[in-house]
């Protein structure tokens, strides 16, 4: 387990009301650092935030206003936000075949994308010329194919491909922006007939600490654009994600042997 400090750094934490969200408040809070829980489960978020001795602010986080409500009111009651983990996230329960559900659909990218997507921004807003880190819950999901859900998937690719982009255009910034991309684990989200295929077929849970541990990784290791992959048994670490292959000249000779570097810097500098 990672050792760290956060005496005097603010957080905000989506999806606090269990799960990852609420483990990672406890963690951060012990440790010294101030956190404000949101969540939509009023109960148990202000539960949590009670716990911890911080406050919870409700949040909704497929709501673009929520969002920078929530920033805002973090940054008015605590006079800056340091630390964000965009965290909360749901199943989709549907497929793009004849199991298609629209309703299912909105709902799943409203949450997993949309919700990281604006929280981002409103994080980044906070963070301009203080610095800071952001974490956001992707999924082994983001960096494997999901063929049992495929919509889930895919707003978790985004999620990634969003980090990755995201980190390395405010890095020189002193803002940290990494995912944690955990594999099946023993929150809400895993149903109970996954459960017992998982089971089945001798495939463990993750522990909830397991997953702070990797989050507390993720903001003390110095990264950024990382994505901290979590399995069961193993140290995390980020991914190693392979360049893309780089261009050749009419000869078939590569241009540049760190062409897939350099197609990465300009497209994070906004180069077409």
């Amino acid at each position: 387990m990672a050792t760290e400090r956060f005496d005097g750094k603010v957080a905000w934490v989506t999806g606090g009301a269990n799960g990852f969200g609420a483990g990672v408040a406890r963690r951060l809070a012990a440790s010294g650092a101030t956190v404000v829980v949101s969540d939509v489960d009023a109960v148990n978020g202000e539960k949590v935030a009670a716990d911890v001795g911080g406050t919870f602010v409700a949040c909704d986080v497929r709501s673009y206003d929520d969002n920078a409500a929530a920033v805002a009111s973090v940054v008015d009651l605590h006079g800056g936000l340091d630390i964000a983990f965009l965290n909360a996230g749901v199943a989709t329960g549907c497929g793009l075949g004849e199991d298609f559900d629209l309703d299912r659909y909105r709902r799943a990218m409203g949450i997993n994308l949309d919700g990281v997507a604006f929280g981002m921004h409103h994080a980044l807003t906070a963070m301009i010329g203080r610095g800071g880190d952001i974490v956001a819950t992707a999924s082994l999901a983001g960096i494997v194919a999901t063929p049992f859900d495929p919509i889930y998937g895919a707003n978790k690719h985004a999620v990634v491909g969003m980090v990755r982009a995201v980190g390395a255009a405010y890095a020189e910034q002193g803002i940290r922006v990494n995912a944690i991309c955990p594999g099946f684990a023993d929150t809400n989200i895993v149903s109970p007939e996954a459960r017992e295929a998982l089971a089945g077929i001798g495939v463990p849970l993750l522990k909830v600490d397991d997953v702070v541990d990797a989050f507390i990784a993720a903001v003390t290791n110095g990264g950024s654009g990382e994505c901290w992959y979590i399995q069961p048994g193993r140290p995390s670490e980020p991914f190693r994600f392979r360049n893309v292959p780089g261009p050749r000249d009419d000869s078939g000779a590569l241009t540049s042997e760190h062409a897939g570097e350099v197609q990465g810097t300009l497209t994070a500098r906004g180069a077409h």
